[in-house]
């Protein structure tokens, strides 16, 4: 046991995955000024999940915008405070990385979190990227399983996409072209 938490190494139940992740990302919140409020987020585990290793489930809010701080006041229930949100870890993901992949992932989740309780919504947009960059974390997180389908740009080969199953993008790939070379898409 590391400060009341179970050693990364040894974490084999959700309960021990829950509590080592809830201990580090509050050390991130005192060391990196990282401003979430962790009596207001709720912490699940999923066993489901293919595509994420973690997300942040909260409520669509009326008017909310990233970059504006949200008006909690004028939310019904809400009593001036953010209303809560799920910070859903996935299994599988926790057992493919290792703790580098894992504690970037906790991170990346906080600045979900964060925007969240601020703005009352979160994207991964100009400002999301740039508190990612400050928090030595990536924009998308790593896959852990395999997908399905991969679709790259036909032109340079860049990954475009991953998808795990059948989508609009996959069945209609003629139609749409990559970032990087504006070129068509290739299914691998």
């Amino acid at each position: 046991m590391t400060g009341g938490r179970v050693a990364y190494s040894e974490v084999c139940t959700d309960d021990e995955l829950l509590s080592w992740s809830r201990g580090y990302c509050r050390d991130v919140r005192r060391e990196r000024g990282v401003d979430v409020r962790f009596d207001l987020v709720e912490w699940e585990v999923s066993h489901r999940a293919k595509r994420r290793a973690a997300a942040v489930k909260r409520p669509q809010l009326p008017e909310a915008r990233v970059g504006e701080r949200y008006d909690w006041d004028a939310l019904d229930g809400a009593e001036g405070r953010p209303l809560p949100c799920t910070l859903s870890l996935t299994r599988e993901a926790f057992e493919a990385f290792d703790r580098a992949e894992w504690e970037s992932t906790l991170r990346h989740e906080l600045v979900h979190v964060e925007q969240y309780q601020r703005d009352g919504t979160t994207d991964h947009g100009p400002a999301f990227r740039e508190r990612a960059a400050a928090l030595d974390t990536a924009v998308h997180c790593q896959a852990f399983a395999d997908a399905k389908y991969v679709l790259t740009c036909a032109t340079c080969g860049g990954l475009v996409a991953r998808r795990y199953r059948e989508c609009p993008l996959v069945r209609e790939r003629e139609r749409y072209r990559s970032d990087c070379c504006g070129a068509t898409l290739r299914l691998e």
